[in-house]
């Protein structure tokens, strides 16, 4: 009986996953009157100063993010976005709705050039991995506290306390001491953080209402910081050997000296490690976001196409949109170990030692 509970739970939780972002792409069309596909997926991958919770009938609720800019002409300004609705100016500042700018905060100078301020703004995405970062060092404080009211001798946890454990395992004994080597322990933290923290970011941003449903780990910036992370494991903790092994490998000499052909590719392949790391993980994140999102709005373009056809159509996009969340659930999993499996590869190529 509680298996079947836990089946119905999972098939209500898709299916909230899919109707109510689609209850949401309801009322955008029926305000503008035709759904605009393009615009509806690239307002959700992107970032924005206030945090939309949801669309009813009319009505927008959303929770506007405090907006910090730095005006050469009047220093610094922290205001609410709210400010900035509907094409408002607030002390020279207003969102640009074209050019290079556009939905970004910019301001009118006195001779009346538009100039984009220094904006440390708290957006929807900064917002978004402050309480997920929030919830998981909750998570794993709750975790560890179980531990500490344990004895070593009892049994081993079971329910969530259970999975967390698994993971960390999994993470630690089949990525972390495997692929790092003898190093292993001095790298492990980061690498569990850098698993965990996309592990939950990817969960959350399947979540369709407040506090998830944001793009995090499909933003380039976030994941050109964690590339950026390993690059430093990497390089800046790297061995001399490492080091040798690039500046002047084992190859014949008149392939490093007096043309550097091979120190050259060597160094190029040092940063296209984290280029890697970069762009695998924000394509698979926005791809799978993207496709969610496409085969919800085919609900809202086949709707005057009749009963017959619409209706049929709603079906298929339901259905495919619940098999797309479950595929989603899988990719969040696995786009996070593939990024410390790799981190952590080349972190223990950093750590050869010097043979012989």
């Amino acid at each position: 009986m509680r298996h079947h509970t836990n089946y119905l739970l999972t098939v209500i939780l898709l299916l909230m996953m899919t109707l109510l972002p689609a209850h949401a792409l309801a009322s955008n069309s029926h305000s503008s009157g035709e759904m605009d596909v393009k615009e509806v997926i690239f307002e959700h991958l992107g970032d924005a100063y206030e945090w939309h919770i949801i669309t009813w009938g009319n009505s927008h609720i959303s929770l506007p993010l405090p907006i910090i800019v730095y005006s050469v002409e009047s220093g610094w300004h922290t205001f609410l976005s709210s400010r900035l609705h509907h094409g408002h100016a607030y002390e020279g500042f207003h969102l640009a709705t074209e050019g290079k700018y556009v939905g970004k905060v910019v301001e009118t100078l006195p001779s009346g050039e538009v100039v984009r301020p220094l904006d440390i703004s708290l957006t929807k995405v900064a917002a978004g991995i402050l309480i997920n970062s929030l919830l998981l060092v909750c998570i794993i404080l709750g975790v560890s506290s179980w531990y500490k009211r344990r004895e070593v001798t009892d049994k081993a946890p079971r329910g969530f306390v259970g999975a967390v454990e698994m993971l960390i395992v999994t993470v630690y004994d089949g990525i972390i001491k495997p692929s790092v080597g003898e190093d292993y322990k001095r790298y492990a933290p980061y690498l569990l953080t850098a698993f965990f923290f996309i592990f939950f970011s990817n969960l959350m941003g399947l979540v369709p209402f407040f506090p998830g449903g944001v793009n995090v780990t499909g933003n380039i910036a976030i994941t050109l910081v964690l590339a950026l992370c390993t690059f430093v494991a990497v390089n800046v903790f790297g061995t001399r050997e490492y080091w040798r092994e690039i500046l002047w490998p084992d190859v014949p000499t008149w392939m490093k000296c007096p043309l550097p052909l091979m120190p050259v590719i060597e160094l190029f392949g040092i940063f296209t490690k984290p280029f890697a790391l970069t762009v695998r993980l924000l394509a698979n994140i926005m791809a799978g976001h993207s496709v969610i999102l496409a085969l919800v709005c085919i609900i809202f373009i086949t709707h005057s196409m009749g009963a017959v056809i619409g209706g049929s159509l709603t079906v298929v996009s339901v259905l495919f949109s619940i098999f797309m969340n479950c595929l989603e659930l899988l990719v969040a999993f696995i786009q996070a170990y593939v990024f410390t499996m790799l981190s952590a590869v080349f972190i223990g190529m950093s750590r050869v030692k010097q043979h012989g």
